[in-house]
């Protein structure tokens, strides 16, 4: 059966990065076309360098095209505010997005979570970088208690690695990622912090996950959490466990206070992530990139299985 033909909207780092993935690794997609605004862009430069069709007329020159037709699934790497006319044109033309950006015009969807739940939708939102990396440690501690009130990340991320677009969208990336703690993670109340660091050498992307539950036990925390890694690491290899899972107990007579929240008794977890990219673009500290672009393409593989076997 053939595979559905795909396309890339942003010829930056993380569309670029993307489409060496779709390259090296064909599964399911068949990547057709790449699109820019800059003739000059290296992306686009590379993907004639393959074969790939492109432009530098953004979507309205990826109407122009004679693939255009055939496209079945289109990934959108340019930023939230593009995104909006972006998912109009093409969602008129029935074609799926998966957008990488912060817009969150689509469901929130995070592969090793909640991908099955999202096949049939037209757009789908992959969240931000820091959202794919810690929402699978939040929905691990989730999933074996009976409440989780509380969730709170801490994404590090080398200043090197965060080009304009990142940049520009900071606000976004943090309500974003804060919403999808709590609506993919399920926590009541959700909280993202984004840290760049100018560090020489760059460092790898660390992440830290705190949360607060009742109705687990640690080892059941610690087996779903193990659990959730191996998942992630199946789309995203260099995804790993910086140190074990730390634990701290609140009980009656030493209730945790949380600001703006109240008091709660139950068990704090801190779990310290790595995640180290596949260098098939990016310098391998990259892998706050690497783990979206990663995420997109199994999404993007989900979605053309399910397309392939209608």
């Amino acid at each position: 059966m053939a595979r559905v033909k795909a396309a890339i909207i942003g010829s930056g780092n993380i569309g670029t990065d993307l489409m060496m993935k779709m390259i090296k690794y064909p599964q399911n997609m068949d990547l057709a076309a790449v699109v820019g605004i800059d003739p000059a862009s290296e992306g686009l430069a590379m993907a004639r360098e393959h074969g790939i069709a492109t432009t530098h007329e953004g979507i309205e020159g990826l109407k122009k095209l004679p693939c255009y037709k055939e496209i079945g699934i289109a990934f959108d790497a340019t930023s939230a505010y593009a995104h909006k006319a972006h998912d109009e044109a093409l969602r008129a033309d029935g074609i799926q997005v998966v957008d990488l950006t912060p817009a969150a015009i689509g469901p929130f969807t995070v592969p090793a979570v909640n991908m099955s739940q999202h096949l049939d939708q037209p757009n789908v939102n992959m969240v931000t970088c820091g959202g794919q990396a810690t929402i699978p440690m939040v929905a691990a501690v989730a999933r074996v208690s009976s409440k989780l009130h509380y969730a709170e990340i801490v994404a590090s991320v080398s200043s090197r690695s965060a080009g304009p677009g990142t940049r520009a969208n900071i606000d976004e990336f943090t309500r974003t990622t804060a919403r999808a703690i709590e609506v993919v993670g399920g926590a009541t109340k959700g909280k993202a912090i984004f840290i760049l660091t100018p560090a020489e050498p760059p460092m790898i992307m660390r992440d830290t996950v705190f949360t607060l539950s009742e109705g687990a036990n640690e080892d059941a925390i610690r087996q779903s959490v193990r659990d959730m890694v191996a998942e992630v690491q199946k789309y995203v290899p260099g995804y790993r466990l910086k140190q074990d899972v730390q634990f701290e107990r609140f009980g009656d007579n030493n209730r945790l206070k949380i600001p703006g929240m109240g008091e709660f008794t139950g068990i704090k977890t801190m779990i310290l992530l790595e995640v180290e990219g596949a260098g098939d673009y990016l310098p391998s500290y990259s892998g706050n990139l690497d783990i979206m672009t990663a995420a997109a393409k199994a999404t993007g593989e989900l979605l053309a299985a399910r397309r392939m076997a209608a």
